[in-house]
């Protein structure tokens, strides 16, 4: 909560600051950040070429789960944007989730994860879907035991963890996804020129598109590196959405059980949005211009011009970076000792 009011502090006084700039550029420059093309450090967790090189390894790793068949990139693909292109996730057994996958690209620069929050980091987060039943359906002892089972995992958690006795633990196989989902990142989008200083970066449409998300007050809950990721917010501050967007979905308190949380969420990221559709938690509607409407009505009160939503969606285009290449891992051979699939 403490950190919370003090994000939505500093995105208020940047909005203050930015009000008073001189120029759009300035403006921009104030209420956002360009991502880097180094991964931040993760407190609690160095990154290492042996750590992500092991995260990488166990992302892609289907093994993890009870049916053999789900991975980390089953439902955040790394050849699409971070997402898996579905309204919300299909999980164990064919289950369908009830809420859209976000993407994991630069997700490290969010608050927390997970649309309510309810993970504080990306390593509490890896921990979450292997061991929920409607996705990876697994349990910690399987997993290690999974692990366990393939002498050459042994050998590559030795090396990301050589300080410690017994590296072969579920705590350790989150943290070694965590240091691979932190080099995830997607620098270099024509907007983050822009933000460097380069005025030609941006057409004329897209400076326009990024003076109106300004200006009407888009980067209220979308500012900052991730432009957005920052705080959480009602859904619907004007009116309420349609049932069939918001899905009943009661958001945060859910979490926190807190009746001022109810239907709120943490606003997404917006880099890479024209990547990344179905869009908002439902992942009911396809179409960033349509999104770009209902906000503009639903949160803000106010009814976009046609050119106008034509003008915000070019600039949310920029924002579309430099997307990570991964080489897919060969992974370690089952054995014998190896835990069979339970498809149900």
């Amino acid at each position: 909560m403490i950190k919370n009011v003090f994000i939505i502090s500093v995105v208020f006084f940047s909005l203050v600051s930015a009000a008073r700039a001189d120029s759009p550029m300035e403006r921009a420059q104030i209420m956002f950040k360009p991502i880097p093309k180094d991964p931040p450090p993760l407190e609690g967790n160095p990154v290492t070429p042996e750590k992500v090189n092991l995260g990488k390894i166990l992302y892609f790793d289907p093994r993890l789960s009870a049916s053999n068949l789900i991975s980390c990139n089953t439902c955040h693909n790394i050849g699409m944007g971070g997402i898996d292109f579905q309204e919300t996730s299909i999980g164990h057994g064919w289950q369908k989730g009830h809420r859209n996958a976000p993407t994991v690209f630069n997700a490290v620069f969010n608050i927390a994860q997970f649309w309510d929050g309810r993970a504080s980091d990306l390593r509490e987060q890896a921990k979450g879907p292997v061991q929920a039943t409607v996705e990876m359906n697994n349990t910690p002892e399987i997993v290690i035991e999974t692990i366990r089972s393939m002498p050459e995992y042994e050998e590559l958690f030795k090396k990301a963890f050589s300080d410690e006795k017994d590296p072969v633990t579920f705590d350790n196989m989150a943290r070694a996804i965590e240091a691979f989902e932190v080099t995830l990142l997607t620098p270099d989008s024509r907007f983050d020129g822009y933000l460097k200083g380069d005025e030609n970066a941006l057409t004329a449409k897209e400076r326009e598109g990024l003076r109106l998300f300004m200006q009407k007050g888009c980067a209220l809950c979308h500012g900052g590196i991730n432009i957005g990721g920052q705080g959480y917010y009602p859904f619907g501050v004007v009116e309420k959405p349609g049932k069939e967007i918001a899905a009943g979905d009661v958001g945060r308190f859910s979490v926190t059980g807190v009746k001022a949380d109810e239907y709120v969420f943490k606003a997404p990221s917006l880099r890479n949005i024209a990547l990344t559709p179905p869009y908002f938690h439902s992942g009911k509607v396809w179409g960033l211009k349509d999104a770009v409407k209902i906000m503009g009505a639903v949160q803000l009160g106010i009814s976009l011009a046609e050119n106008e939503a034509d003008n915000i969606v070019a600039f949310l285009k920029t924002t579309t970076g430099v997307q990570p290449k991964v080489e897919y891992p060969i992974l370690p051979a089952s054995t014998d000792k190896t835990p069979r699939p339970k498809p149900d």
